[in-house]
């Protein structure tokens, strides 16, 4: 079942934003006190009463060459569009309390230091997420360290730190970018190269009545998410070199009520041009809907919405 849920939500110049799919769910039920707003490849906005939660939060999106036949130029500069951050941070439009950060490549953590400088949010991430983020100018004291097994509580919210996978792809199923560094502020990263894997992380986010769990890859542990029941996963398109990448997680988590798209997007276009660049939305909405009939499936615009 496709379910859009949606209020209107801002582009950068100031456009509504809608979600992609409208329809109403099977069977009425209570609304949350959890509400999800996405902006774009795995950047997610999870709000519980006064608190944010961020999940690798990308809005500068400079382009890459990432879905063109030739793949990501690697030596792309790295660049944070400040003047755009700060427009909607200056709005209230956007808030941090904590910023989570499922694996270190480009288009999860650019913009990591810059959002965690002007919020004062806390930073989860792996010692190589921390060792690139310092680097890049991140205030050292809000930054945590994560490794997967964390089970955390905070004022309204809690968080779980799982270990995960990244993405495999290609004939070699190969990882984009791997490796680690130790924690130094030398040798600011300065390409996309330069920023690495180092370690995936998974997320499980609970508060206001519900629960979500974001992967920033199109891979998992299946042993790591043994008896978890999110009300909600955000899910990436893609999973090709997975072992039954969708049914098995489905699986594996209880048929979940909501299954949201995430990752899928090209970005390498602006926040607010949401595109499906390799028909990566269209397989995965079938493949849950193959697996799962029962769950909802979410996809938003740029900046929508919706309450679990």
């Amino acid at each position: 079942m496709d379910t859009g849920f949606s209020r209107r939500g801002l582009f950068g110049a100031g456009a509504a934003a809608a979600a992609i799919l409208a329809g109403a769910p099977a069977t009425a039920r209570a609304a949350s006190g959890m509400t999800l707003r996405w902006w774009g490849n795995n950047g997610w906005e999870i709000r519980v009463g006064t608190k944010t939660i961020l999940i690798d939060p990308w809005l500068t999106r400079f382009k890459t060459g990432t879905y063109t036949p030739a793949g990501a130029d690697p030596r792309t500069p790295l660049s944070v569009n400040r003047a755009l951050i700060d427009g909607y941070l200056d709005r209230g439009f956007l808030h941090a309390d904590h910023i989570l950060v499922t694996h270190g490549h480009y288009d999860h953590l650019t913009d990591v230091p810059y959002l965690a400088k002007r919020t004062g949010a806390t930073v989860l991430g792996t010692e190589t997420h921390l060792s690139l983020m310092a680097a890049l100018g991140a205030p050292e004291d809000q930054l945590a360290i994560a490794t997967g097994g964390e089970d955390l509580t905070f004022d309204g919210y809690s968080i779980r730190v799982l270990r995960s996978l990244h993405s495999a792809t290609g004939t070699r199923a190969q990882v984009a970018f791997p490796g680690s560094r130790p924690l130094s502020r030398r040798d600011r990263p300065r390409v996309i190269s330069d920023l690495l894997e180092g370690g995936t992380l998974a997320y499980a986010v609970s508060g206001g009545g519900a629960s979500v769990l974001n992967f920033g890859g199109s891979n998992y542990i299946e042993s790591e998410l043994a008896g978890l029941r999110p009300d909600v996963v955000l899910l990436p398109a893609g999973g090709a070199k997975v072992r039954d990448y969708v049914p098995r997680l489905l699986r594996t988590l209880g048929n979940p009520r909501c299954v949201a798209a995430t990752h899928w997007d090209d970005f390498d276009l602006p926040l607010g041009q949401a595109h499906d660049p390799n028909g990566g939305l269209d397989k995965l909405r079938a493949a849950v809907a193959a697996a799962s009939p029962g769950s909802e499936f979410v996809v938003l615009d740029h900046l929508g919405e919706f309450t679990p």
